[in-house]
This record gives structure tokens, C-alpha cells and sequence, in this order.
């Protein structure tokens, strides 16, 4: 029986969404031309983070002050991070910041899976590569006010692409923290102290990937990790679709 309504379930959905994109067909989030979510004039402008790379937060680094591969920037150097590595494809620039603001406070849930898939195009290569995808989760309250968690929208797609496992329910928010926008690196880091907490079952001994939409500071992360190493993981490495300069 089960095996008979898969398919048939499948086509049906198919068939739907063909008479869905021909009555209202996608249009561009940004430049609204017919056609995609996101159209190849727009993602031609993104601006992309060009190497060198600090190796531990991936943060660009002046060209005559990367010796090598291994080169990390000053903060890195003065304080090491409790990551392994933080990584973003993107510069939180223009196009990107405003698609992002759109798949965040707009509604435009839908663009999360073609930047999911962005985001696996562009993987990068890690220290410790990762067995599990974990999005960073809202507190509940601002999840119900959103409707949906814009990193758990971008890792699902992430993490089937790149065939890794996927628990959103493996660190929760239990702090409703004040959004961190236009917070300084101090506040950030206190905003966000012990904001979360994780299943030891789920992350026990795992590689976990943290999954976010912008890295600003890192605090968020920090804070993120923190929990999940206490909780037993192996390693914490982070990746963003984009990061500020």
C-alpha cells in the first residue's frame, strides 16, 4: 500500500506545482523578474568571500599578511575560538544583504532553499569534517512571531545535498534574547551567555555543523558551542550563508 502511494503522492505534488508556476509564477525576491526566486542577474552580483581566509573564522585577511593556508588573523591569534572553524560563502553586502532581510523579516521563506543549495555549492573545505547539521534555533516565542526558522529553512536543504545527518531539535534556545542587531561585540557575547541548551544523546561524540544566516562577531556561535561541547561533542565547526566584513 505504502509503496503503491509514494509515487502516486509524488506526481500528484509534481502536477500541482507545475499549475502553481504557471498561475503564479516565481519571481526574482530581489529584482522581481518572472521566472525564479532568485535570478541569475542577482546571484551574478553577489559578492563572494575572496581568500585569503583567516583558518579559523574565515574572516578575510589582508593578502600580504597571509603567509599561508594556515594563517590566522590577530583576534584568532589573541583569543582562539571554541570552534574549529566559521565559514560563509558571501560578503554581507549588497545584493545579499537585502535577499537575506527578505528571506528573514519578509516572508520569503521559499528563497531559504535555492541560498541552502548556494551554501552546498560553495562548501568549503574543513579541518574536521562534520557528521551532523545543526541549526541555530530561535526561542520559541520569536519562532511562533516569525513563523519559521530561516537557518533550520537554510540547513535542511544543506544537509541533504550534502548527504549529512540533519537534528533540529538537538540544541534549543532556552533564553529570549533581545536581537543582536545593533549590539557591539560585548553586548553581543552577553546577549546570547547561556542561551542555549543541547541534547547529550544527540551530539555526543558527533562533528556538528552549526547552520546560521549572518556571522557578524561570532557570539551567537560561541555561545552555541560552548553548550554543545559541554554536551559532548566532538568538535564545533560554523557555517553562514554570509558574513560581515
Amino acid at each position: 500500500m505504502l509503496t503503491t502511494e509514494a509515487p502516486l503522492q509524488q506526481a500528484r505534488h509534481g502536477i500541482i506545482a507545475y499549475i502553481l508556476d504557471v498561475i503564479f509564477p516565481p519571481v526574482c525576491a530581489r529584482c522581481r523578474k518572472i521566472g525564479t526566486l532568485l535570478c541569475d542577474d542577482c546571484l551574478s552580483q553577489l559578492v563572494p568571500v575572496a581568500e585569503p581566509v583567516c583558518s579559523r573564522c574565515g574572516r578575510q585577511l589582508e593578502r600580504q599578511s597571509a603567509e599561508s593556508a594556515s594563517a590566522a588573523c590577530n583576534a584568532c591569534r589573541d583569543t582562539p575560538l571554541l570552534l574549529d572553524q566559521m565559514r560563509a560563502p558571501l560578503l554581507y553586502v549588497e545584493p545579499a544583504s537585502s535577499i537575506i532581510h527578505r528571506l528573514k523579516y519578509e516572508g520569503y521563506f521559499a528563497l531559504a532553499e535555492p541560498l541552502g543549495l548556494l551554501m552546498a555549492a560553495r562548501w568549503p573545505c574543513w579541518m574536521t569534517p562534520p557528521d551532523l547539521v545543526i541549526p541555530i534555533p530561535l526561542h520559541q516565542k520569536r519562532q511562533r512571531q516569525r513563523g519559521y526558522n530561516q537557518s533550520a529553512l537554510l540547513a535542511r536543504p544543506l544537509a541533504n545535498a550534502k548527504k549529512l545527518d540533519y537534528n533540529s531539535f538537538a540544541l534549543r534556545r532556552i533564553r529570549h534574547t533581545k536581537p543582536q542587531v545593533g549590539l557591539g561585540p560585548e553586548d553581543r557575547a552577553i546577549n546570547v551567555k547561556d542561551a542555549f541548551v543541547a541534547d547529550p544523546a544527540s551530539v555526543a561524540g558527533r562533528n556538528i555543523l552549526l547552520i546560521d544566516d549572518v556571522l557578524t562577531t561570532g557570539a551567537t556561535m560561541r555561545s552555541a558551542a560552548e553548550t554543545l561541547l559541554s554536551a559532548g561533542a566532538a568538535s564545533v565547526s560554523a557555517y553562514c550563508l554570509a558574513r560581515v566584513a
